[in-house]
């Protein structure tokens, strides 16, 4: 058994690459790949713009320590808090 390649860190052994090669021979349902889609899922029905925004070292601290007591992405934060400021 092969343990030199990993997945995150999970060696992939030899069994599993056999499989995953029996899969592609086996022909993937194409239809069903497209309905997947790429990427993260969409935030709304057009497509989302992505912002640069600089913070110091301070405010990404204090942004990180809100986002993980809320149990929220820096990115939820942001937009609640641009929302909350709009209203």
């Amino acid at each position: 058994m092969s343990t030199r390649e990993t997945i995150n860190g999970v060696p992939v052994t030899e069994e599993q690459i056999d499989a995953w090669a029996a899969e592609a021979d086996a022909g993937y349902d194409v239809q069903e790949l497209k309905r997947r889609g790429r990427g993260r899922p969409g935030r709304g029905a057009e497509p989302s713009q992505v912002v640069a925004l600089r913070l110091t070292a301070a405010e990404l601290a204090e942004l990180d320590a809100r986002a993980a007591r809320e149990g929220k992405s820096r990115s939820e934060v942001i937009r609640e808090a641009l929302a909350a400021s709009a209203a």
